[in-house]
């Protein structure tokens, strides 16, 4: 049975992930925010699922992936899904940082583990939810766009390290678009799709070993187009 940790995953595309992998009959072990869901799912006492409250931004992550490491006796795929971004018209420095906290310090410590733990071990699986937004700045949103883009960058970079490896390490960046989450709820969104269906493309991604994965995947389309588009027509968004 392969072992997964989540980190982030007491709500949105995390929780309906572990569920996913769950009935794909994997061992997970979640971290979230939420104490109630935490609660709620150890009160259930299931077999092949455990939670613990994690607020990424405090540090000692990575102490944390050690222990639930060992309660899982092994570990065979890592997913970063924690994330946040706010709209932030007046470029306010608190609002800015908070995206940064999780976004790039509290990613690159989990990256950085898993990193470190699958090449001891030979072998392993990294999976970060980036986003489209990486792909371009945005001037009502410039720390949460800035921050997916260094997400984007660090595991092309991480990718580029497995495959000098000559190890059977994967590095997955799955870029979504629009999904239906408390985190988008009252936005306007173009092409989302629910949780659920975004957690089981996420699976075939990781299943696929593929090195990036857009969720839906029509949302490449719209990789490729930014992608040509000039500077003086981008700054127009």
């Amino acid at each position: 049975m392969k072992k997964a940790i989540i980190i982030g995953a007491t709500s949105g595309i995390g929780a309906a992930l572990y569920k996913t992998l769950l009935k794909h009959h994997y061992r997970v072990g979640i971290t979230g925010i939420d104490l109630t869901v935490v609660d709620a799912i150890n009160d259930r006492s299931q077999k092949n699922l455990f939670a613990e409250f994690l607020d990424s931004r405090q540090g000692h992550t990575a102490e944390k992936i050690r222990g639930m490491t060992d309660r899982l006796e092994g570990l065979d795929l890592m997913v970063f899904c924690a994330g946040i971004g706010h709209l932030n018209l007046d470029q306010n420095y608190e609002v800015q940082n908070a995206a940064n906290e999780i976004n790039v310090l509290a990613f690159t410590e989990v990256a950085d583990h898993s990193w470190r733990f699958f090449e001891e071990q030979g072998h392993g699986h990294f999976v970060s939810l980036s986003s489209i937004a990486g792909l371009f700045g945005y001037h009502k949103a410039p720390a949460y766009h800035a921050a997916k883009s260094y997400q984007i960058n660090y595991l092309e970079s991480l990718r580029q390290k497995a495959f000098h490896s000559g190890k059977p390490i994967y590095i997955t960046d799955i870029r979504p678009g629009f999904v239906e989450t408390a985190m988008t709820e009252g936005k306007k969104k173009f092409w989302p799709v629910s949780a659920d269906k975004a957690a089981e493309q996420i699976y075939r991604h990781i299943e696929q070993h593929h090195d990036i994965g857009y969720v839906p995947g029509r949302w490449w389309l719209v990789a490729g187009i930014l992608n040509l588009l000039p500077s003086w027509l981008r700054k127009r968004f």
